[in-house]
């Protein structure tokens, strides 16, 4: 668990890090202390405007720093999300940042095995695979099998009831989110 002050430093990273690139085109290159912002980490950051989704880009695996990881997965979201067009410096004021940071994923073998909104998921089969972060579930008060199908096929673009085939591996992993609604 991350204390607030480490939280909020992320969150302050983020936002400097996509005002930065809006002014100068390069990432941010913050200096914090602490072992925990050198740790591997896996991020995904997620953008909202007035409450609706305006961009979410995160990492499954640790594959840099936790700094590094929200630099990059913060420029992600803001400016290369293709369902969204780039964020612009005049609704930045209007944008919500919020963080996700994940713990390593594991293999279930029962798709029952999943904990609405404690577990996130990525299902995989072949070279097509989907992820739903665990609020996903809270915020759409799904029960577990529209979860499913809605991720197999919105988000994988496999049929609705692949998460029930034993050819579709399910991965579930929990993350410690926070926002900058968190702290306001």
């Amino acid at each position: 668990m991350m204390n607030s002050d480490i939280k909020k430093d992320l969150l302050k990273l983020a936002r400097s890090t996509i005002e930065n690139y809006l002014r100068t085109g390069s990432k941010s290159n913050a200096d914090f202390s602490g072992d925990i912002f050198n740790e591997q980490r896996a991020v995904f950051v997620t953008l909202t405007k007035n409450d609706q989704l305006r961009g979410c880009i995160g990492q499954l695996e640790a594959r840099t720093t936790l700094k590094s990881a929200v630099i990059d997965m913060a420029v992600s979201a803001a400016f290369h999300d293709t369902r969204f067009s780039p964020v612009t410096i005049s609704e930045l004021a209007d944008i919500s940042i919020e963080i996700s940071v994940l713990t390593p994923m594991k293999k279930i073998k029962d798709y029952k095995d999943v904990r609405l909104g404690i577990d996130g998921v990525v299902v995989q089969n072949g070279y097509r695979g989907g992820v739903f972060l665990p609020q996903v579930a809270t915020e759409t008060n799904w029960d577990l099998d529209t979860f499913l199908k809605v991720l197999c096929q919105q988000k994988a673009g496999l049929h609705a009831d692949a998460y029930k085939e034993d050819s579709t591996d399910i991965f579930v992993f929990q993350v410690e989110k926070f926002s900058e609604k968190d702290f306001a």
